[in-house]
């Protein structure tokens, strides 16, 4: 969603007069097993529903009536932080992953 929501970052109202809105995802816990070992899955995909930018440039071919044209909502700053948090949160998760494993073939080896 945030690769999306940047690429749309600066467009204009399409054919159907409506320009792009964010979106983003909204996940939601899942029990994995018998363990009691817990995930997540995607719940849904929300659109923003703010207004988006309106610049007055009556000389563009998307701009309306009043000469005003309409950006998508989208903020850039937000979905890059959006984006370094996903990815800081993967890369936590794969260190949390790989020190299990590193303890758990410890405990197998003093068992020998």
């Amino acid at each position: 969603m945030v690769a999306s929501n940047l690429a749309n970052a600066d467009t204009v109202a399409g054919p159907d007069g409506q320009a792009y809105k964010a979106r983003q995802v909204v996940f939601q816990t899942q029990l994995m097993g018998e363990v009691g070992a817990a995930g997540v899955r995607v719940s849904t995909v929300q659109e923003d529903q703010t207004q988006g930018r309106r610049v007055h440039d009556p000389k563009h071919p998307g701009a309306d009536a009043e000469g005003y044209v309409t950006y998508s909502n989208v903020n850039p700053v937000e979905e890059m932080v959006n984006m370094i948090s996903a990815s800081r949160s993967y890369q936590n998760n794969v260190e949390v992953m790989n020190t299990a494993k590193s303890l758990l073939l410890k405990t197998l080896q003093m068992g020998q």
